[in-house]
């Protein structure tokens, strides 16, 4: 009878590792294409492809005119501003409607809450292309197509279930008796929102803002129908470098898109986990 638990160890540590293993191959095999950009990008030569010097880490087969074009090529610095001045307002714009949504949804006597949740997800949930077809031709009425305001307003309406999801996450553990007990002691229901929840829901809403600039920042659908030449992005100039012009500027680019990529999904799981602490959860 002693033996069982013995083989039951083994059997735990042999799937533990198998399992293991197993996840880092797929981490491996998800990964490994995005890894090959880095030192394509690096090529001396105007090829998408690993040359015979590359291979053999010969010093001149490697080089940074790549990353040079992009700040003397007026397209890539417009698109890079494009990108950013679009991503930020939409941030700002998508974080404030998405906590007014998930502060109302939180409330028990909400009424619809179910059905007004699912419309809220749908940017999420419904094929990109039918949400851009139907934004031209419900912004084509208000003359908001080949505008910056076009393509901000669309790119919060992406980003706005992000922020729902994440600071709606985050209230499920909020303490209602908090936000009565605020107002018992004679402050407004603003103060006390600002000053008791803002405070206990901070790391979803900065997670949830996060995940909106980064749904701008990469978008390109939205910005193929809405945008015009002085609203392109920089995955729309990567689009157009594919189709009219390939050289290894765009592996450059993208070199630049992954480590911004790492660093915002470094920081919002670092956000999550203060997240749980707050929460009581055990990280």
């Amino acid at each position: 009878m002693s033996q069982y638990p013995d083989h039951f160890t083994i059997w735990n540590k042999i799937s533990s590792s198998s399992l293991k293993l197993f996840a880092w191959g797929v981490l491996f095999f998800l990964i490994m294409p995005i890894l090959v950009i880095v030192p394509l990008s690096f090529n001396a030569e105007p090829f998408f492809t690993f040359t015979k010097g590359m291979l053999s880490f010969q010093p001149d087969a490697y080089s940074i005119k790549w990353y040079e074009e992009i700040i003397n090529d007026e397209k890539w610095i417009l698109a890079i501003q494009n990108s950013f001045i679009i991503g930020i307002f939409a941030t700002i714009l998508a974080t404030f409607l998405g906590v007014l949504a998930a502060v109302g949804l939180a409330s028990p006597v909400m009424p619809f809450k179910r059905l007004i949740t699912a419309i809220l997800l749908s940017p999420i949930i419904v094929p990109l292309i039918i949400v851009a077809a139907g934004m031209f031709f419900f912004y084509t009425r208000f003359g908001l197509v080949g505008s910056y305001a076009g393509v901000i307003i669309a790119h919060a309406a992406l980003g706005i279930p992000f922020v729902i999801i994440t600071v709606t996450a985050t209230l499920s553990g909020f303490d209602q008796s908090l936000f009565r007990a605020g107002l018992s002691l004679g402050a407004s229901p603003v103060k006390v929102f600002w000053n008791v929840v803002v405070p206990l829901i901070r790391p979803g809403v900065i997670s949830g803002a996060l995940f909106a600039f980064v749904t701008s920042f990469d978008e390109i659908v939205l910005v193929l129908f809405l945008a015009g030449p002085e609203q392109r992005t920089i995955p729309r100039q990567m689009f157009s470098g594919l189709r009219e012009q390939i050289n290894p500027t765009i592996l450059a680019v993208a070199t630049l898109l992954i480590i911004v990529s790492a660093t915002l999904l470094l920081m919002i799981e670092l956000l999550r986990r203060r997240s749980e602490k707050l929460r009581g959860v055990a990280s």
